[in-house]
């Protein structure tokens, strides 16, 4: 699995489990619901400047190490 796929898959679940504990999602929702999530975070992250909202990055900094 890609990198950036594999890593939205995680937060996509630590984010769902909150709402389920939280009462906002059901076990009987959670199919038609995960999907929509795992787009929403896929596309952020995956879109520039992306990253440094998962805190991979900070803002400003290069890949150039200077």
């Amino acid at each position: 699995m890609e990198k950036d796929a594999k890593e939205a898959l995680q937060v996509t679940k630590e984010i769902v489990v909150k709402f389920i504990e939280t009462g906002r999602i059901s076990p009987g929702n959670f199919a038609e619901v995960f999907p929509g999530v795992y787009q929403v975070v896929l596309q952020t992250i995956t879109r520039p400047g992306g990253a440094a909202l998962l805190g991979k990055v900070k803002l400003g900094e290069s890949d150039q190490g200077g």
